[in-house]
């Protein structure tokens, strides 16, 4: 036999202590009845002992040939926390309540006991909560609820790793500890991945875009804050400082903290700390008053529990969170729940509490769940044939002797198989539905969004990972249909500090005394919108007024100094000087830069004051009046067309008419006159023939139509043409600029540059820049020909003040882009959303367009020739109308074929044999007269026949 000491038992119940490596385990089946073989064979017992483990041995083997599994009496976990924190108090209760309810219970793990040991850990000590670790891993501890703190989490799930000992969290809550790194850390709370979510998702409803973050500065605090900036960045938004606070935190750094706090333009403040220190921070805050109307505060969880653990804060405790934001994690409102709300106070009551009466809280509600979710994996581990076991680790060998008793540690070796059991359970308790995700998180995670008012607090809405914000519970919104409730982000009023229900702006400006650094350019020319004073530091023109006017009209004063860019003697690069802003050189720019989609991927442009395309402007000639000026309307074709339409409706009234109608009739010298003096006279109504047939009638009646239009179109054209000046040009527009290769002058440092290039891929050989108005001005007079440019492309608003006094140039063709020039700030500035709303309220009120005014009046010449060549009429334009005076004509010529056809037919009846063109000659009335003629003297032949006959019978 190997050297072991064996026990047993009638039960089937097998432990042994391997006396060579020290390893506690369970002896399966298999290992019973092969303990039970060596011992026949070895034993010098007598016939009877034999014969009675004969039996015992049969017996055995059918028992585990039905059943695998042992389950042992008690089953060993621990529970590692801070019993005096907030958290601590209520979970110690709820743990000891589930530890009975779960022992009670036969049907969870049938009849094996849960044994619990709990250590405290002396609030966030790391170092004692290793120790405590370590005692656990020498008392075959299966599984640790806990550590509360997620700096401890982060040593311990070391130890867990090398022993393999599910840690189940309740209360560590740092995002990182889903990690990869720690396979045995199981968290049965929510993450603050999703509490920093629900957190941004709040700033972004209420249209913040810089907060505060203020944390401690350990690996809980920094990683929560990191998912928070994440999750800022989704929406936007970001946090524009950072506050760490030491973990070993005293009144002193509070206060230093604050300080620098009170000087940031921001108001949002997120406090993500312990309860050991948040209500001593929020009391300082207040006694700097920076607690005040105008700041917001969010406070994590951490401030929720607190309320609800003590309910008997002191006054001046509750005027420190009078008007706070914080979250607390949201559980449905259960049967199972309910019933556990309702023995708490029982439970306290009965409980160890140095305190007396503590509130429940939701860490609370997650401790309870988690001890049945461990019981769970447990019945699940039993149930698939497993058994617990324990086995030195050879590395802690060295550690031999000593206080620490490193060398007692033993891994527990199923202990993978249990930590997939924690994860695969599908349950319900007091917190609901607990369920994990792949990614090791609870399923469903949501929070209560709370506002902290007078002596209490009030919930105003929610947040769930699946509908956002909501003033619904999410448990209502997942129950209902697609649909039928609305999931537009939406919050109850809340009271701010400062006992205030006024939505804070979130940003004051900065009140340490810096000037707003403004960037203003300084060109060569258009001294009228941008123009430094000369002797002196200030700036005049259009948009600086503009300017002052929108900072005039904050609520808060904006003290600004403005740093000029460029020499004045070329141009500058617009890029640049925007570039300035990333840098941090300037905190504004101001003057007139356009606002373009490159130029908004690095800062920010306030509301439009202006609005300036690009137009193309040219050299122009006016067209003076002749004597065939009337013939202007219609181009030539259009004429052709027309006179040879007046002759051919002639012509088919004509053919329609000359038969029932004598006007139509005689010579063919008078019909030919009556064709062409009755097609033009129709221009005017004043035909005298008069129309008898219908299908004459029917193509008069369109062709008057026709003539109608066409002789509103050409008085309307030849007015405008005899009325308003005309001017000439042999440039149109920009499309003719495109279809030739003249040359083309922009302004240089004006994105017409790239624009031309890029978007309308015009020769950048062709481009010619132009610095000031009078090189402008040259280059359009020499024009191509004599080394200038055909065209000039420039802003609207430039090129008015230029045409302002130069009426030999003017703009021609359409404005081709629609842009504008605002004012630049740096990204995500709220000064720019509130600089837009002052550019609107001038636009409102006038000022904008007394400024205007003020500076860019414009003379007659700026605005002649907006149209430079009125366009002639086409025939396009007219074809329709043709197309249907046609139509009716050929079909009344048909018909009116048919119907000489069939005349004609009865016509050859008679008698009288005569062609088809000769019978259509022929007027309607003669043809029919003589037919009745033909048709009569058949009779009198035919009578004279009759009467002939009887007479030569009575001579006979």
């Amino acid at each position: 036999m190997s050297p072991s000491t064996y026990t047993i038992s009638l039960n089937t119940r097998f432990f042994h202590k391997d006396s060579v490596n020290g390893r506690v385990v369970g002896v399966s089946a298999v290992g019973q009845r092969r303990w039970l073989q060596q011992l026949l064979l070895h034993s010098t017992m007598n016939k009877f002992r034999l014969l009675v483990l004969m039996v015992f041995c049969s017996g055995l083997f059918i028992n585990t040939s039905t059943s695998v599994s042992t389950r042992p009496d008690v089953v060993n976990i621990g529970a590692i926390f801070s019993f005096n924190s907030s958290i601590g108090k209520v979970s110690k209760v709820a743990i000891e309540a589930a530890i009975e309810d779960v022992n009670s219970n036969p049907a969870v793990l049938v009849g094996t006991k849960l044994k619990l040991s709990m250590q405290d850990t002396k609030l966030s000590s790391g170092f004692l909560g290793i120790v405590e670790a370590l005692r656990f891993m020498e008392n075959y501890t299966v599984a640790i609820l806990g550590p509360q703190y997620s700096v401890m989490a982060h040593v311990i799930s070391h130890i867990a790793n090398e022993l393999h000992v599910p840690l189940l969290s309740y209360a560590a809550t740092d995002p990182t500890l889903n990690s990869l790194q720690f396979p045995y850390f199981v968290r049965t709370t929510q993450s603050d991945l999703f509490q920093m979510a629900a957190v941004a998702e709040i700033v972004a409803y209420y249209e913040w875009r810089d907060v505060i973050a203020i944390y401690i500065d350990d690996d809980n605090g920094r990683n929560g804050v990191a998912a928070f900036g994440d999750k800022l960045a989704e929406k936007r938004c970001k946090i524009s400082y950072k506050v760490p606070m030491s973990p070993d935190l005293t009144h002193n750094d509070i206060t230093n903290a604050l300080v620098k706090v009170a000087l940031m333009e921001s108001r949002i403040i997120i406090l993500h700390i312990y309860d050991t220190w948040g209500l001593e921070v929020l009391d300082v805050a207040r006694n700097m008053q920076i607690m005040g109307s105008g700041y917001v505060w969010i406070a994590t969880d951490w401030l929720s529990t607190i309320l609800d653990t003590d309910s008997s804060l002191s006054l001046s405790k509750l005027d420190s969170v009078q008007g706070v934001l914080t979250l607390r994690m949201h559980t449905s409102d259960s049967d199972f729940k309910k019933s556990f709300v309702s023995r708490w106070r029982n439970l306290t009551a009965a409980g160890d509490t140095d305190n007396g009466l503590v509130g429940l809280n939701s860490y609370g509600l997650y401790a309870y769940d988690t001890v049945w979710l461990l019981a769970h994996a447990l019945d699940t581990f039993f149930d698939q044939g497993k058994n617990i076991s324990f086995s030195k680790d050879s590395s802690l060998n060295e550690f031999h002797g000593g206080n620490l008793r490193f060398d007692a540690m033993s891994i527990f070796e199923e202990g993978k198989q249990l930590r997939d059991n924690i994860l695969q359970v599908n349950m319900s308790g007091v917190t609901g539905p607990i369920k994990f995700t792949p990614d090791g998180d609870l399923i469903h995670p949501s929070y209560e969004v709370i506002n902290v008012i007078g002596t209490g607090f009030r919930t105003i809405g929610y947040w769930s990972n699946s509908s956002g914000l909501s003033v619904v519970p999410p448990e209502k919104l997942n129950a209902q249909p697609n649909g039928s409730i609305s999931t537009q982000p939406s919050l109850y009023g809340v009271i701010w500090p400062g006992q205030t229900a006024q939505k804070p702006r979130g940003w004051v400006f900065s009140s340490n005394g810096r000037q707003l650094r403004v960037g203003v350019p300084i060109h060569v020319s258009y001294s009228e919108f941008v123009s430094r004073i000369e002797g002196s530091d200030m700036f005049g023109g259009y948009c600086i007024d503009v300017y002052n006017a929108a900072k005039d009209m904050l609520p808060y004063p904006v003290p600004s100094k403005f740093i000029p860019f460029g020499d004045g003697h070329n141009n500058i690069i617009t890029q640049d000087l925007l570039h300035k802003i990333t840098t941090g050189e300037f905190d504004a720019v101001v003057g007139d830069i356009t606002i373009t989609t490159n130029r908004t991927k690095i800062v920010d442009f306030t509301q439009p004051y202006i609005e300036s395309g690009l137009v193309v402007v040219a050299p122009v000639l006016k067209l003076n009046s002749s004597a065939w000026a009337f013939l202007r309307p219609f181009t030539p074709t259009m004429w052709c067309v027309t006179g040879i339409s007046f002759l051919l409706v002639g012509a088919v009234i004509w053919i329609l008419e000359r038969r029932t109608n004598d006007e139509f009739r005689g010579p063919p010298r008078k019909q030919f006159v009556t064709i062409v003096w009755f097609s033009f006279s129709t221009l005017f109504s004043s035909h005298r023939e008069t129309i008898a047939s219908t299908l004459g009638r029917l193509v008069l009646l369109i062709w008057l139509f026709v003539v109608l239009i066409l002789n509103s179109s050409y008085t309307a054209s030849l007015t405008s043409i005899l009325t308003v000046e005309q001017l000439s040009s042999p440039v149109k527009g920009i499309e003719s600029l495109i279809s030739n290769n003249d040359p083309i002058g922009y302004r240089r440092g004006s994105f017409a540059e790239n624009y031309l290039t890029l978007e309308l891929n015009i020769q950048k050989n062709r481009l010619v820049p132009l610095n000031s108005q009078s090189e402008y001005e040259k280059a359009l007079r020499d024009g191509p020909k004599k080394g200038g440019v055909a065209a000039m492309v420039d802003e609207r608003a430039y090129m008015e003040l230029f045409l302002s006094t130069r009426c030999e140039f003017g703009i021609v063709g359409q404005e081709f882009t629609k842009m504008g020039w605002g004012f630049a700030f740096p990204r995500d500035s709220p000064l720019a959303i509130d600089m837009s709303t002052a550019i609107l309220k001038l636009s409102e009120n006038g000022d904008l367009q007394r400024i205007h005014n003020k500076w860019l009046t414009r003379s007659a010449c700026s605005s002649e020739g907006a149209k430079q060549d009125v366009d002639r009429l086409h025939l396009t334009s007219f074809w329709g109308l043709f197309l249907l005076c046609g139509s009716v004509c050929f079909l009344a010529l048909l018909l009116y074929l048919i119907k000489m056809v069939h005349q004609y037919t009865r016509h050859s009846d008679g008698s009288s044999k005569k062609s088809f063109l000769s019978f259509v000659k022929d007027k309607e009335e003669d043809a029919d007269k003589m037919q009745e003629e033909c048709k009569s003297g058949a009779k009198r032949r035919r009578s004279e026949g009759v009467s002939i006959g009887r007479v030569h019978e009575d001579e006979t």
